[in-house]
């Protein structure tokens, strides 16, 4: 149970980013976006997407209660908003709304992909309660407007991102309604704010997969190992003495965690890097614990709608890691990984390092639904099926995890492409390793 003060709080705070939503909402529709026809053929299509996506959660949200919604008055408001609807964006954006009603990180919708890939050549994180740029492809306009990592974030179209509203823009403007241009106030180190219009890259395709199609078949086999090479596993050794795993998803098989913690074992001590890691499998998040505990690991209960079950990480025994361990954790560390940093907090198992984590912390099962046979338009639902109860009897939902240390880089270690946090873990551990050299070892891969 969370106590009064926190719930009183957790309920503003879920307000503000409802505010915020509507906000930006209101902001992308009364401005233009994207152009994309729009037909009554499409406003029936959301409306079969609603229907849907309403028993997706009638039928498998782990509340039966629904946390106080009256899910059948919220869906018939959002049928009804579909009907007056002009374009897509409304639609989506009606649909992500009647689902962003619940309050719960992992409840939402996943609307099909847009025939326009659109990438806006730069990236932002939050750092305590900042916000700054922290990529800009290179030769992209971001790049040629001169914004660069390091840049404080003070507004996006009209609204100052932070940590609680980051992911917002990240849903609005990636899925639910690209933007042909963001104006931005930023402010480098040092200097005045400035504004800037920064025009994304625009890659034109089809609004629909045809599965019979051989061309379309192949640049989704592209994209696909576009996306695992830029997302894979990647280490580095320091002799015996220490390796550093960048985990960048929960994905790995069992015997993939097994590969990576058999490298580890040949040295006194890991780091393992959780920053930006938004979660991943259950079975990954489990194996892994396995592999750092000597014991078995009772983590919590999930609690499903008619039971409730303990979750329990079962030894590897011998053949796992038992050298010194520091996990690093930021505000985009979620869900798995602020399950297994907070495991090894409460196992007293090494120490965590870093920023204060997302506060995503629930289980969800993806949804996924498609019109057409052979011409296939795909949508999905993530529905919370079960809430994680830790083993201290207390939920990381919206709450998130405080690092043991909290280690941030400034806007110069950004701008400088320094990693301050990494050379901090490896003090910990009695490793030397300068911020600059550390920054070097992970460099960020932009998809082609």
């Amino acid at each position: 149970m969370i106590n009064g003060t926190k719930s009183s709080f957790l309920a503003i705070r879920a307000a503000a980013v409802f505010i915020v939503f509507q906000a930006c909402l209101l902001l992308l529709i009364a401005s233009p976006a994207l152009s994309q026809s729009f037909s009554n053929q499409d406003r029936e299509r959301g409306l079969t997407m609603l229907k849907t996506v309403k028993e997706d959660i009638r039928k498998n949200y782990y509340d039966p209660g629904f946390r106080g919604i009256d899910i059948d008055a919220r869906f018939k408001l959002a049928e009804d908003k579909i009907k007056l609807t002009k374009s897509n964006a409304e639609v989506f954006g009606i649909i992500a709304q009647a689902l962003l009603d619940f309050n719960d990180s992992h409840t939402s919708f996943v609307p099909p992909q847009r025939s326009a890939r659109i990438d806006y050549g730069w990236l932002m994180k939050t750092f305590g309660n900042n916000c700054y740029v922290t990529e800009v492809r290179p030769h992209s306009d971001a790049d040629a407007k001169e914004l660069r990592p390091g840049d404080l974030v003070q507004s996006i179209d009209g609204i100052r991102p932070n940590k609680a509203n980051l992911w917002v823009f990240y849903y609005l403007y990636y899925q639910l309604a690209p933007r042909p241009i963001v104006k931005m106030v930023v402010q480098s180190p040092g200097e005045q704010s400035r504004q800037l219009e920064i025009k994304p890259r625009i890659q034109t395709g089809k609004k629909t997969v045809d599965l019979t199609d051989t061309v379309d078949l192949n640049r989704l086999w592209r994209e696909e190992e576009d996306e695992d090479i830029a997302n894979a596993n990647r280490f580095t050794e320091f002799g015996s003495e220490l390796l550093i795993w960048k985990m960048p998803h929960f994905d790995l098989t069992k015997d993939g965690v097994d590969g990576m913690v058999d490298k580890a074992k040949n040295h006194k001590a890991l780091i393992l890097d959780l920053r930006g890691n938004g979660g991943g499998a259950e079975e990954t998040l489990l194996r892994l614990i396995g592999n750092l505990s000597d014991h078995d690991v009772t983590v919590g209960e999930v609690k499903r709608r008619k039971e409730t079950k303990p979750l329990i990480a079962k030894t590897r025994g011998a053949a796992g890691f038992k050298g010194q361990l520091v996990i690093l954790v930021d505000s985009d560390s979620a869900s798995a990984s602020e399950v297994l940093a907070r495991v090894m907090q409460l196992e007293k198992r090494g120490t965590v390092l870093g920023d204060h984590t997302a506060g995503k912390v629930m289980r969800s099962r993806a949804h996924v639904h498609q019109m057409g046979v052979d011409t296939v338009v795909m949508y999905a639902a993530s529905v919370t099926d079960a809430d994680v109860i830790m083993s201290d009897g207390k939920s990381l939902e919206q709450v998130g995890v405080t690092p043991d240390e909290t280690s941030l880089p400034t806007a110069e270690n950004l701008r400088a492409r320094q990693d301050p946090v990494l050379s901090r873990a490896a003090a910990i551990l009695g490793v030397k390793l300068d911020p600059v050299e550390a920054g070097k070892l992970f460099p960020f891969k932009w998809m082609p």
